[in-house]
C-alpha cells in the first residue's frame, strides 16, 4: 500500500523543490520555506549552488574516477540533471539506486527511473536513519554489484540529522559495506559565513517539524570524510568545487554550504 503524502507538514524535500522553482510542493512547505528565506535571504542562490555541485561530481567520477554504480540517498523529488541523466549522459550503462523517505517522491519515481536502455535505475522506499534497511533492500543488490566501487551520494541531507540520530554511525555503516575504490560525494550548510542568517533558517526548519543541525566545516569533514582520500580541491564551498565558467561566483554569506568527493582506499 502506498504511503499517504501529508500535506498538513512540511518536508525538507518537497522545501527543496520549492526553492528550485518546482511545483510538487504544499502550502505548509512554502509557508517554513518563506520564513527560512526571510532569515536566510540567498537560500534559493545556496540550492542552485548545491545542485549544481552534484552535478559537476556525477560528472567527475563518471568521467575521470571511472564509477558505474551510484547510491543515491536522499534523492529529492526530480528535477533537471538527475544523477541517472547526468552519468548516463557520459556512459549509458551507469546503474543507480534511489533513496527517499517521502511518498510524493515516490510518486514521482517514474521520473527517477527512466533509465537509458544500457543502464539501470531503481527507487526504494528507505530513511537514511536505517542504513541496515537500506543495504539489505533486494533493489539495492539487484542493481548495484557492491563487490564493485560504487559512489555513495549524501548531498544535502546530513544536516537533517542531529547528533542523537549518530551520522558519523551511519555513513561508517554505509561506507563500511563498500569495497575500496568507493566514493563519496556530500555536501552540508554551515554556520560559518552567516551565522545569524543560517540560524534562523535552523529555528524555521525546527519550528516546522524538520529536523535540522547545521555544522562548521571541521565538524563536517569528520563526520563525513575521516579516514577517506580527498579528491581536489578538498572539502570547500560548492560553489568552488571545480566552477565552471568565469563568471563571478556567489558569497561565501551566499552560499554557507560545504561540498566534497572522499574516496576509500
Amino acid at each position: 500500500m502506498r504511503p499517504m503524502i501529508d500535506t498538513t507538514k512540511p518536508h525538507s524535500a518537497r522545501m527543496y523543490d520549492y526553492y528550485l522553482g518546482g511545483k510538487d510542493n504544499f502550502a505548509a512547505d512554502r509557508a517554513t520555506a518563506e520564513q527560512a528565506m526571510q532569515s536566510w535571504g540567498a537560500v534559493r542562490t545556496a540550492v542552485r549552488e548545491n545542485r549544481a555541485f552534484l552535478g559537476r561530481a556525477v560528472r567527475y567520477l563518471v568521467s575521470e574516477a571511472g564509477i558505474r554504480q551510484f547510491l543515491d540517498i536522499g534523492t529529492g523529488l526530480p528535477s533537471a540533471n538527475n544523477v541517472h541523466e547526468v552519468a548516463q549522459a557520459t556512459v549509458p550503462g551507469c546503474r543507480v539506486v534511489y533513496v527517499d523517505n517521502d511518498p510524493i517522491v515516490l510518486a514521482h519515481a517514474r521520473v527517477l527511473l527512466d533509465s537509458h536502455p544500457d543502464g539501470q535505475t531503481a527507487y526504494i522506499d528507505a530513511d537514511l536513519r536505517d542504513p541496515a534497511g537500506i543495504l539489505s533492500d533486494p533493489e539495492v543488490s539487484g542493481t548495484l554489484d557492491l563487490g564493485q566501487p560504487v559512489a555513495l551520494m549524501l548531498v544535502a541531507i546530513l544536516h537533517f540529522l542531529t547528533d542523537e540520530d549518530d551520522p558519523a554511525g551511519i555513513v561508517a555503516h554505509l561506507l563500511d559495506a563498500l569495497p575500496a575504490g568507493s566514493y563519496l560525494v556530500s555536501s552540508h550548510v554551515t554556520p560559518e559565513h552567516d551565522p545569524q542568517g543560517v540560524g534562523g533558517l535552523v529555528r524555521a526548519y525546527q519550528q516546522g517539524g524538520v529536523p535540522a543541525q547545521v555544522r562548521t566545516s571541521d565538524e563536517f569533514a569528520e563526520l563525513a570524510f575521516g579516514g577517506l582520500e580527498m579528491i581536489d580541491p578538498g572539502l570547500v564551498l560548492v560553489s568552488e568545487w571545480r566552477p565552471g565558467g568565469r563568471g563571478p561566483r556567489p558569497l561565501p554569506s551566499e552560499v554557507n554550504w560545504y561540498g566534497g568527493i572522499g574516496r576509500k582506499r
